[in-house]
């Protein structure tokens, strides 16, 4: 069987059954591998991706479960040559230590800017609350998404 989505813009299409998660179509068969297995369970956040906007966790979404939707992962921002505010930020603040994080972490901050361009630090807080990072980094991460949210009100 087949499945075909829309992401990052595009449609694509990918040899897999409705159930398969859909980070494992993501980086198996899309190729886009900024999404990360942390737990497989949905507490860690490191897989989290936007559908329609909203954060995801894509280890525990069903492929099959996305329909029309429009899925966006860490590749959909930006490019190394024009990196989104939220991925320039992070560069700025040096808020990856290990790294594996990140990309959750940004696609939920994405989520929270796109809902609250303003944000006050607890908001952020509490935006991100559901992403888990080992290394430490949390105070970076918050000054880069608030820096984001700077550079986004410029815009």
């Amino acid at each position: 069987m087949a499945v075909s989505l829309k992401v990052n813009g595009a449609m694509r299409s990918a040899p897999a059954e409705a159930d398969t998660p859909l980070l494992y179509v993501l980086r198996n068969d899309l190729e886009l591998n900024g999404a990360k297995f942390g737990c497989g369970l949905a507490q860690c956040g490191a897989c989290t991706v936007l559908v329609d906007g909203k954060p995801v966790r894509s280890c525990v979404t069903e492929v099959g479960s996305i329909g029309q939707s429009e899925v966006t992962t860490l590749e959909g921002l930006g490019t190394a040559a024009k990196p989104h505010p939220l991925q320039h930020a992070f560069m700025d603040e040096q808020a990856a230590q290990c790294g594996y994080c990140i990309s959750g972490m940004i696609m939920s901050a994405k989520a929270l800017l796109d809902q609250n361009p303003h944000p006050t630090e607890a908001q952020v807080r509490d935006g991100l609350a559901g992403n888990l990072c080992r290394c430490g980094t949390h105070g970076r991460i918050i000054r880069a998404v608030l820096k984001a949210s700077n550079a986004i009100r410029r815009i």
